[in-house]
């Protein structure tokens, strides 16, 4: 039995007179996926792409329609995750080339270093990208607090099929026979069978649906009604992580964990553009009614799909518009596992427990996000303060304003209309700025 402290009780909503004081720490299982859009799932409205297992998720759970990624592009996205700070303070301020030499450095402390300070067994299986090499001249996921590590530098090489780059725990495992969706799955669950025992948490970062996609033939079967033989690529290629995503979850319910684990579904950033570069051919991702793609500051950017599952503590079938950040998720696992947050360093993310229970996040300053490279120029710099959301330029002297509860697609700008708060978001950008970029 592992236990936490009477406060999470509350946070958890459990009943604080089942026990003297201490509840079981959960488990986490935090599934990523790479360049999955807020329109690509049946329970975001996508009426082509056949995803019942995480729509029977989302209906069992709690389906989060204001999820974002820490940034509209994938290593930033990942370092917001494993650090709670604005990616920009870890210096990871776009995708990170092999060979670069950049990476996120041993001085930034990880989630998984916390939790595991908190006796719990860490595990990262699937893509990495947080460092631009794997030979062990750069810090890999084992420097980060990860026990157990089977992973890929960036993407799964050649393809997501027969892929030839993993590497296990600092060695290369050399070539693979599969989809790598499948392999990341069968290694997540041969992780949670033999940890069953322990408090895990478990990181399953699958490669798909980013270029270059490989789909099994039944998978790509699923869609005969196309000529245009690309798209079965793409969506058979969201259908396969819905599969195993699918197998995930049965393992944990026939394990008794379920009710023992919060499962976290979510994006690194908003679709790719179909053929934005060449090898993007079967980019079909769609942002739903979003504006923008990947590498954007509108919204198709970063806001993503989320699905929280947890029986027994989240209601089931309840829809969330409270937003959730990429770099919330340390400060919320740690508050799970009973583990203090840094207080020598600044945390941008906030502990969403209070969502769980239908109650708003307390934030101590608003959403933030930044990316110098973005396509949406002259529109680098964004913020979101409940519905209010402010874009601006590099320069902070250009802004476009939004009221995101009524304008989710971002069509009205109400700079004219709304001077004082205006006048407010301008000065929180400004500070907040002025803090990400010291």
């Amino acid at each position: 039995m592992y236990f936490v402290s009477v406060a999470l009780l509350f946070a958890v909503g459990v009943d604080s007179d089942a026990d003297a004081g201490a509840v079981e720490r959960p488990n986490i299982v935090f599934i990523l996926c790479d360049d999955l859009g807020y329109g690509d799932l049946g329970c975001y409205g996508n009426d082509i792409i056949k995803t019942p297992r995480l729509d029977e998720l989302a209906s069992k759970g709690m389906r989060l329609t204001a999820c974002y990624a820490a940034a509209p592009v994938c290593s930033p996205s990942r370092a917001g995750i494993m650090t709670g700070r604005n990616p920009n303070r870890s210096g990871i301020r776009d995708w990170i080339p092999h060979n670069s030499g950049i990476f996120l450095h041993t001085n930034e402390v990880t989630v998984a270093e916390l939790v595991k300070s908190a006796g719990y067994r860490t595990a990262l299986i699937g893509k990495w990208h947080l460092s631009s090499k794997m030979d062990g001249t750069e810090p890999r996921p084992d420097d980060h607090g990860f026990d157990y590590w089977f992973a890929t530098q960036n993407n799964a090489a050649p393809s997501h099929r027969n892929p030839v780059n993993f590497y296990r725990n600092g060695e290369p495992v050399g070539a693979l026979k599969g989809n790598s969706t499948t392999i990341i799955a069968e290694e997540s669950i041969r992780f949670i069978q033999e940890n069953k025992e322990a408090p895990f948490m478990l990181f399953v970062w699958f490669h798909a649906p980013h270029e270059p996609i490989a789909t099994p033939e039944e998978f790509k079967a699923m869609y005969p009604e196309f000529e245009d033989t690309t798209k079965p690529v793409y969506y058979g290629s969201v259908s396969l992580i819905d599969h195993e995503v699918g197998r995930i979850i049965d393992v944990l319910d026939g394990l008794g964990l379920s009710n023992d684990t919060l499962v976290v579904f979510t994006s690194d950033n908003g679709p790719e553009t179909l053929n934005r570069y060449a090898g993007a051919s079967r980019s079909h991702g769609s942002p739903g009614l979003l504006r923008g793609m990947k590498l954007h500051m509108f919204e198709g950017g970063y806001r993503v799909p989320g699905i929280l599952y947890w029986p027994g503590t989240i209601e089931a079938g309840v829809e969330c518009d409270e937003p959730v950040n990429g770099t919330d998720f340390l400060p919320t696992f740690c508050e799970l596992a009973g583990v203090s947050v840094p207080d020598d360093v600044v945390i941008d993310g906030a502990d969403v427990t209070p969502v769980f229970r239908g109650e708003p996040v307390d934030r101590e300053t608003p959403l933030f996000w930044q990316y110098d490279r973005a396509i949406s120029k002259p529109w680098e710099v964004s913020l979101r303060e409940r519905r209010w959301k402010l874009l601006s330029n590099e320069g902070l002297d250009e802004f476009l304003l939004f009221n995101l509860r009524d304008d989710i697609s971002e069509t009205h700008d109400l700079t004219d209309e709304h001077s004082d708060v205006l006048d407010k978001l301008v000065n929180d950008m400004t500070s907040i700025y002025r803090s990400v970029n010291e």
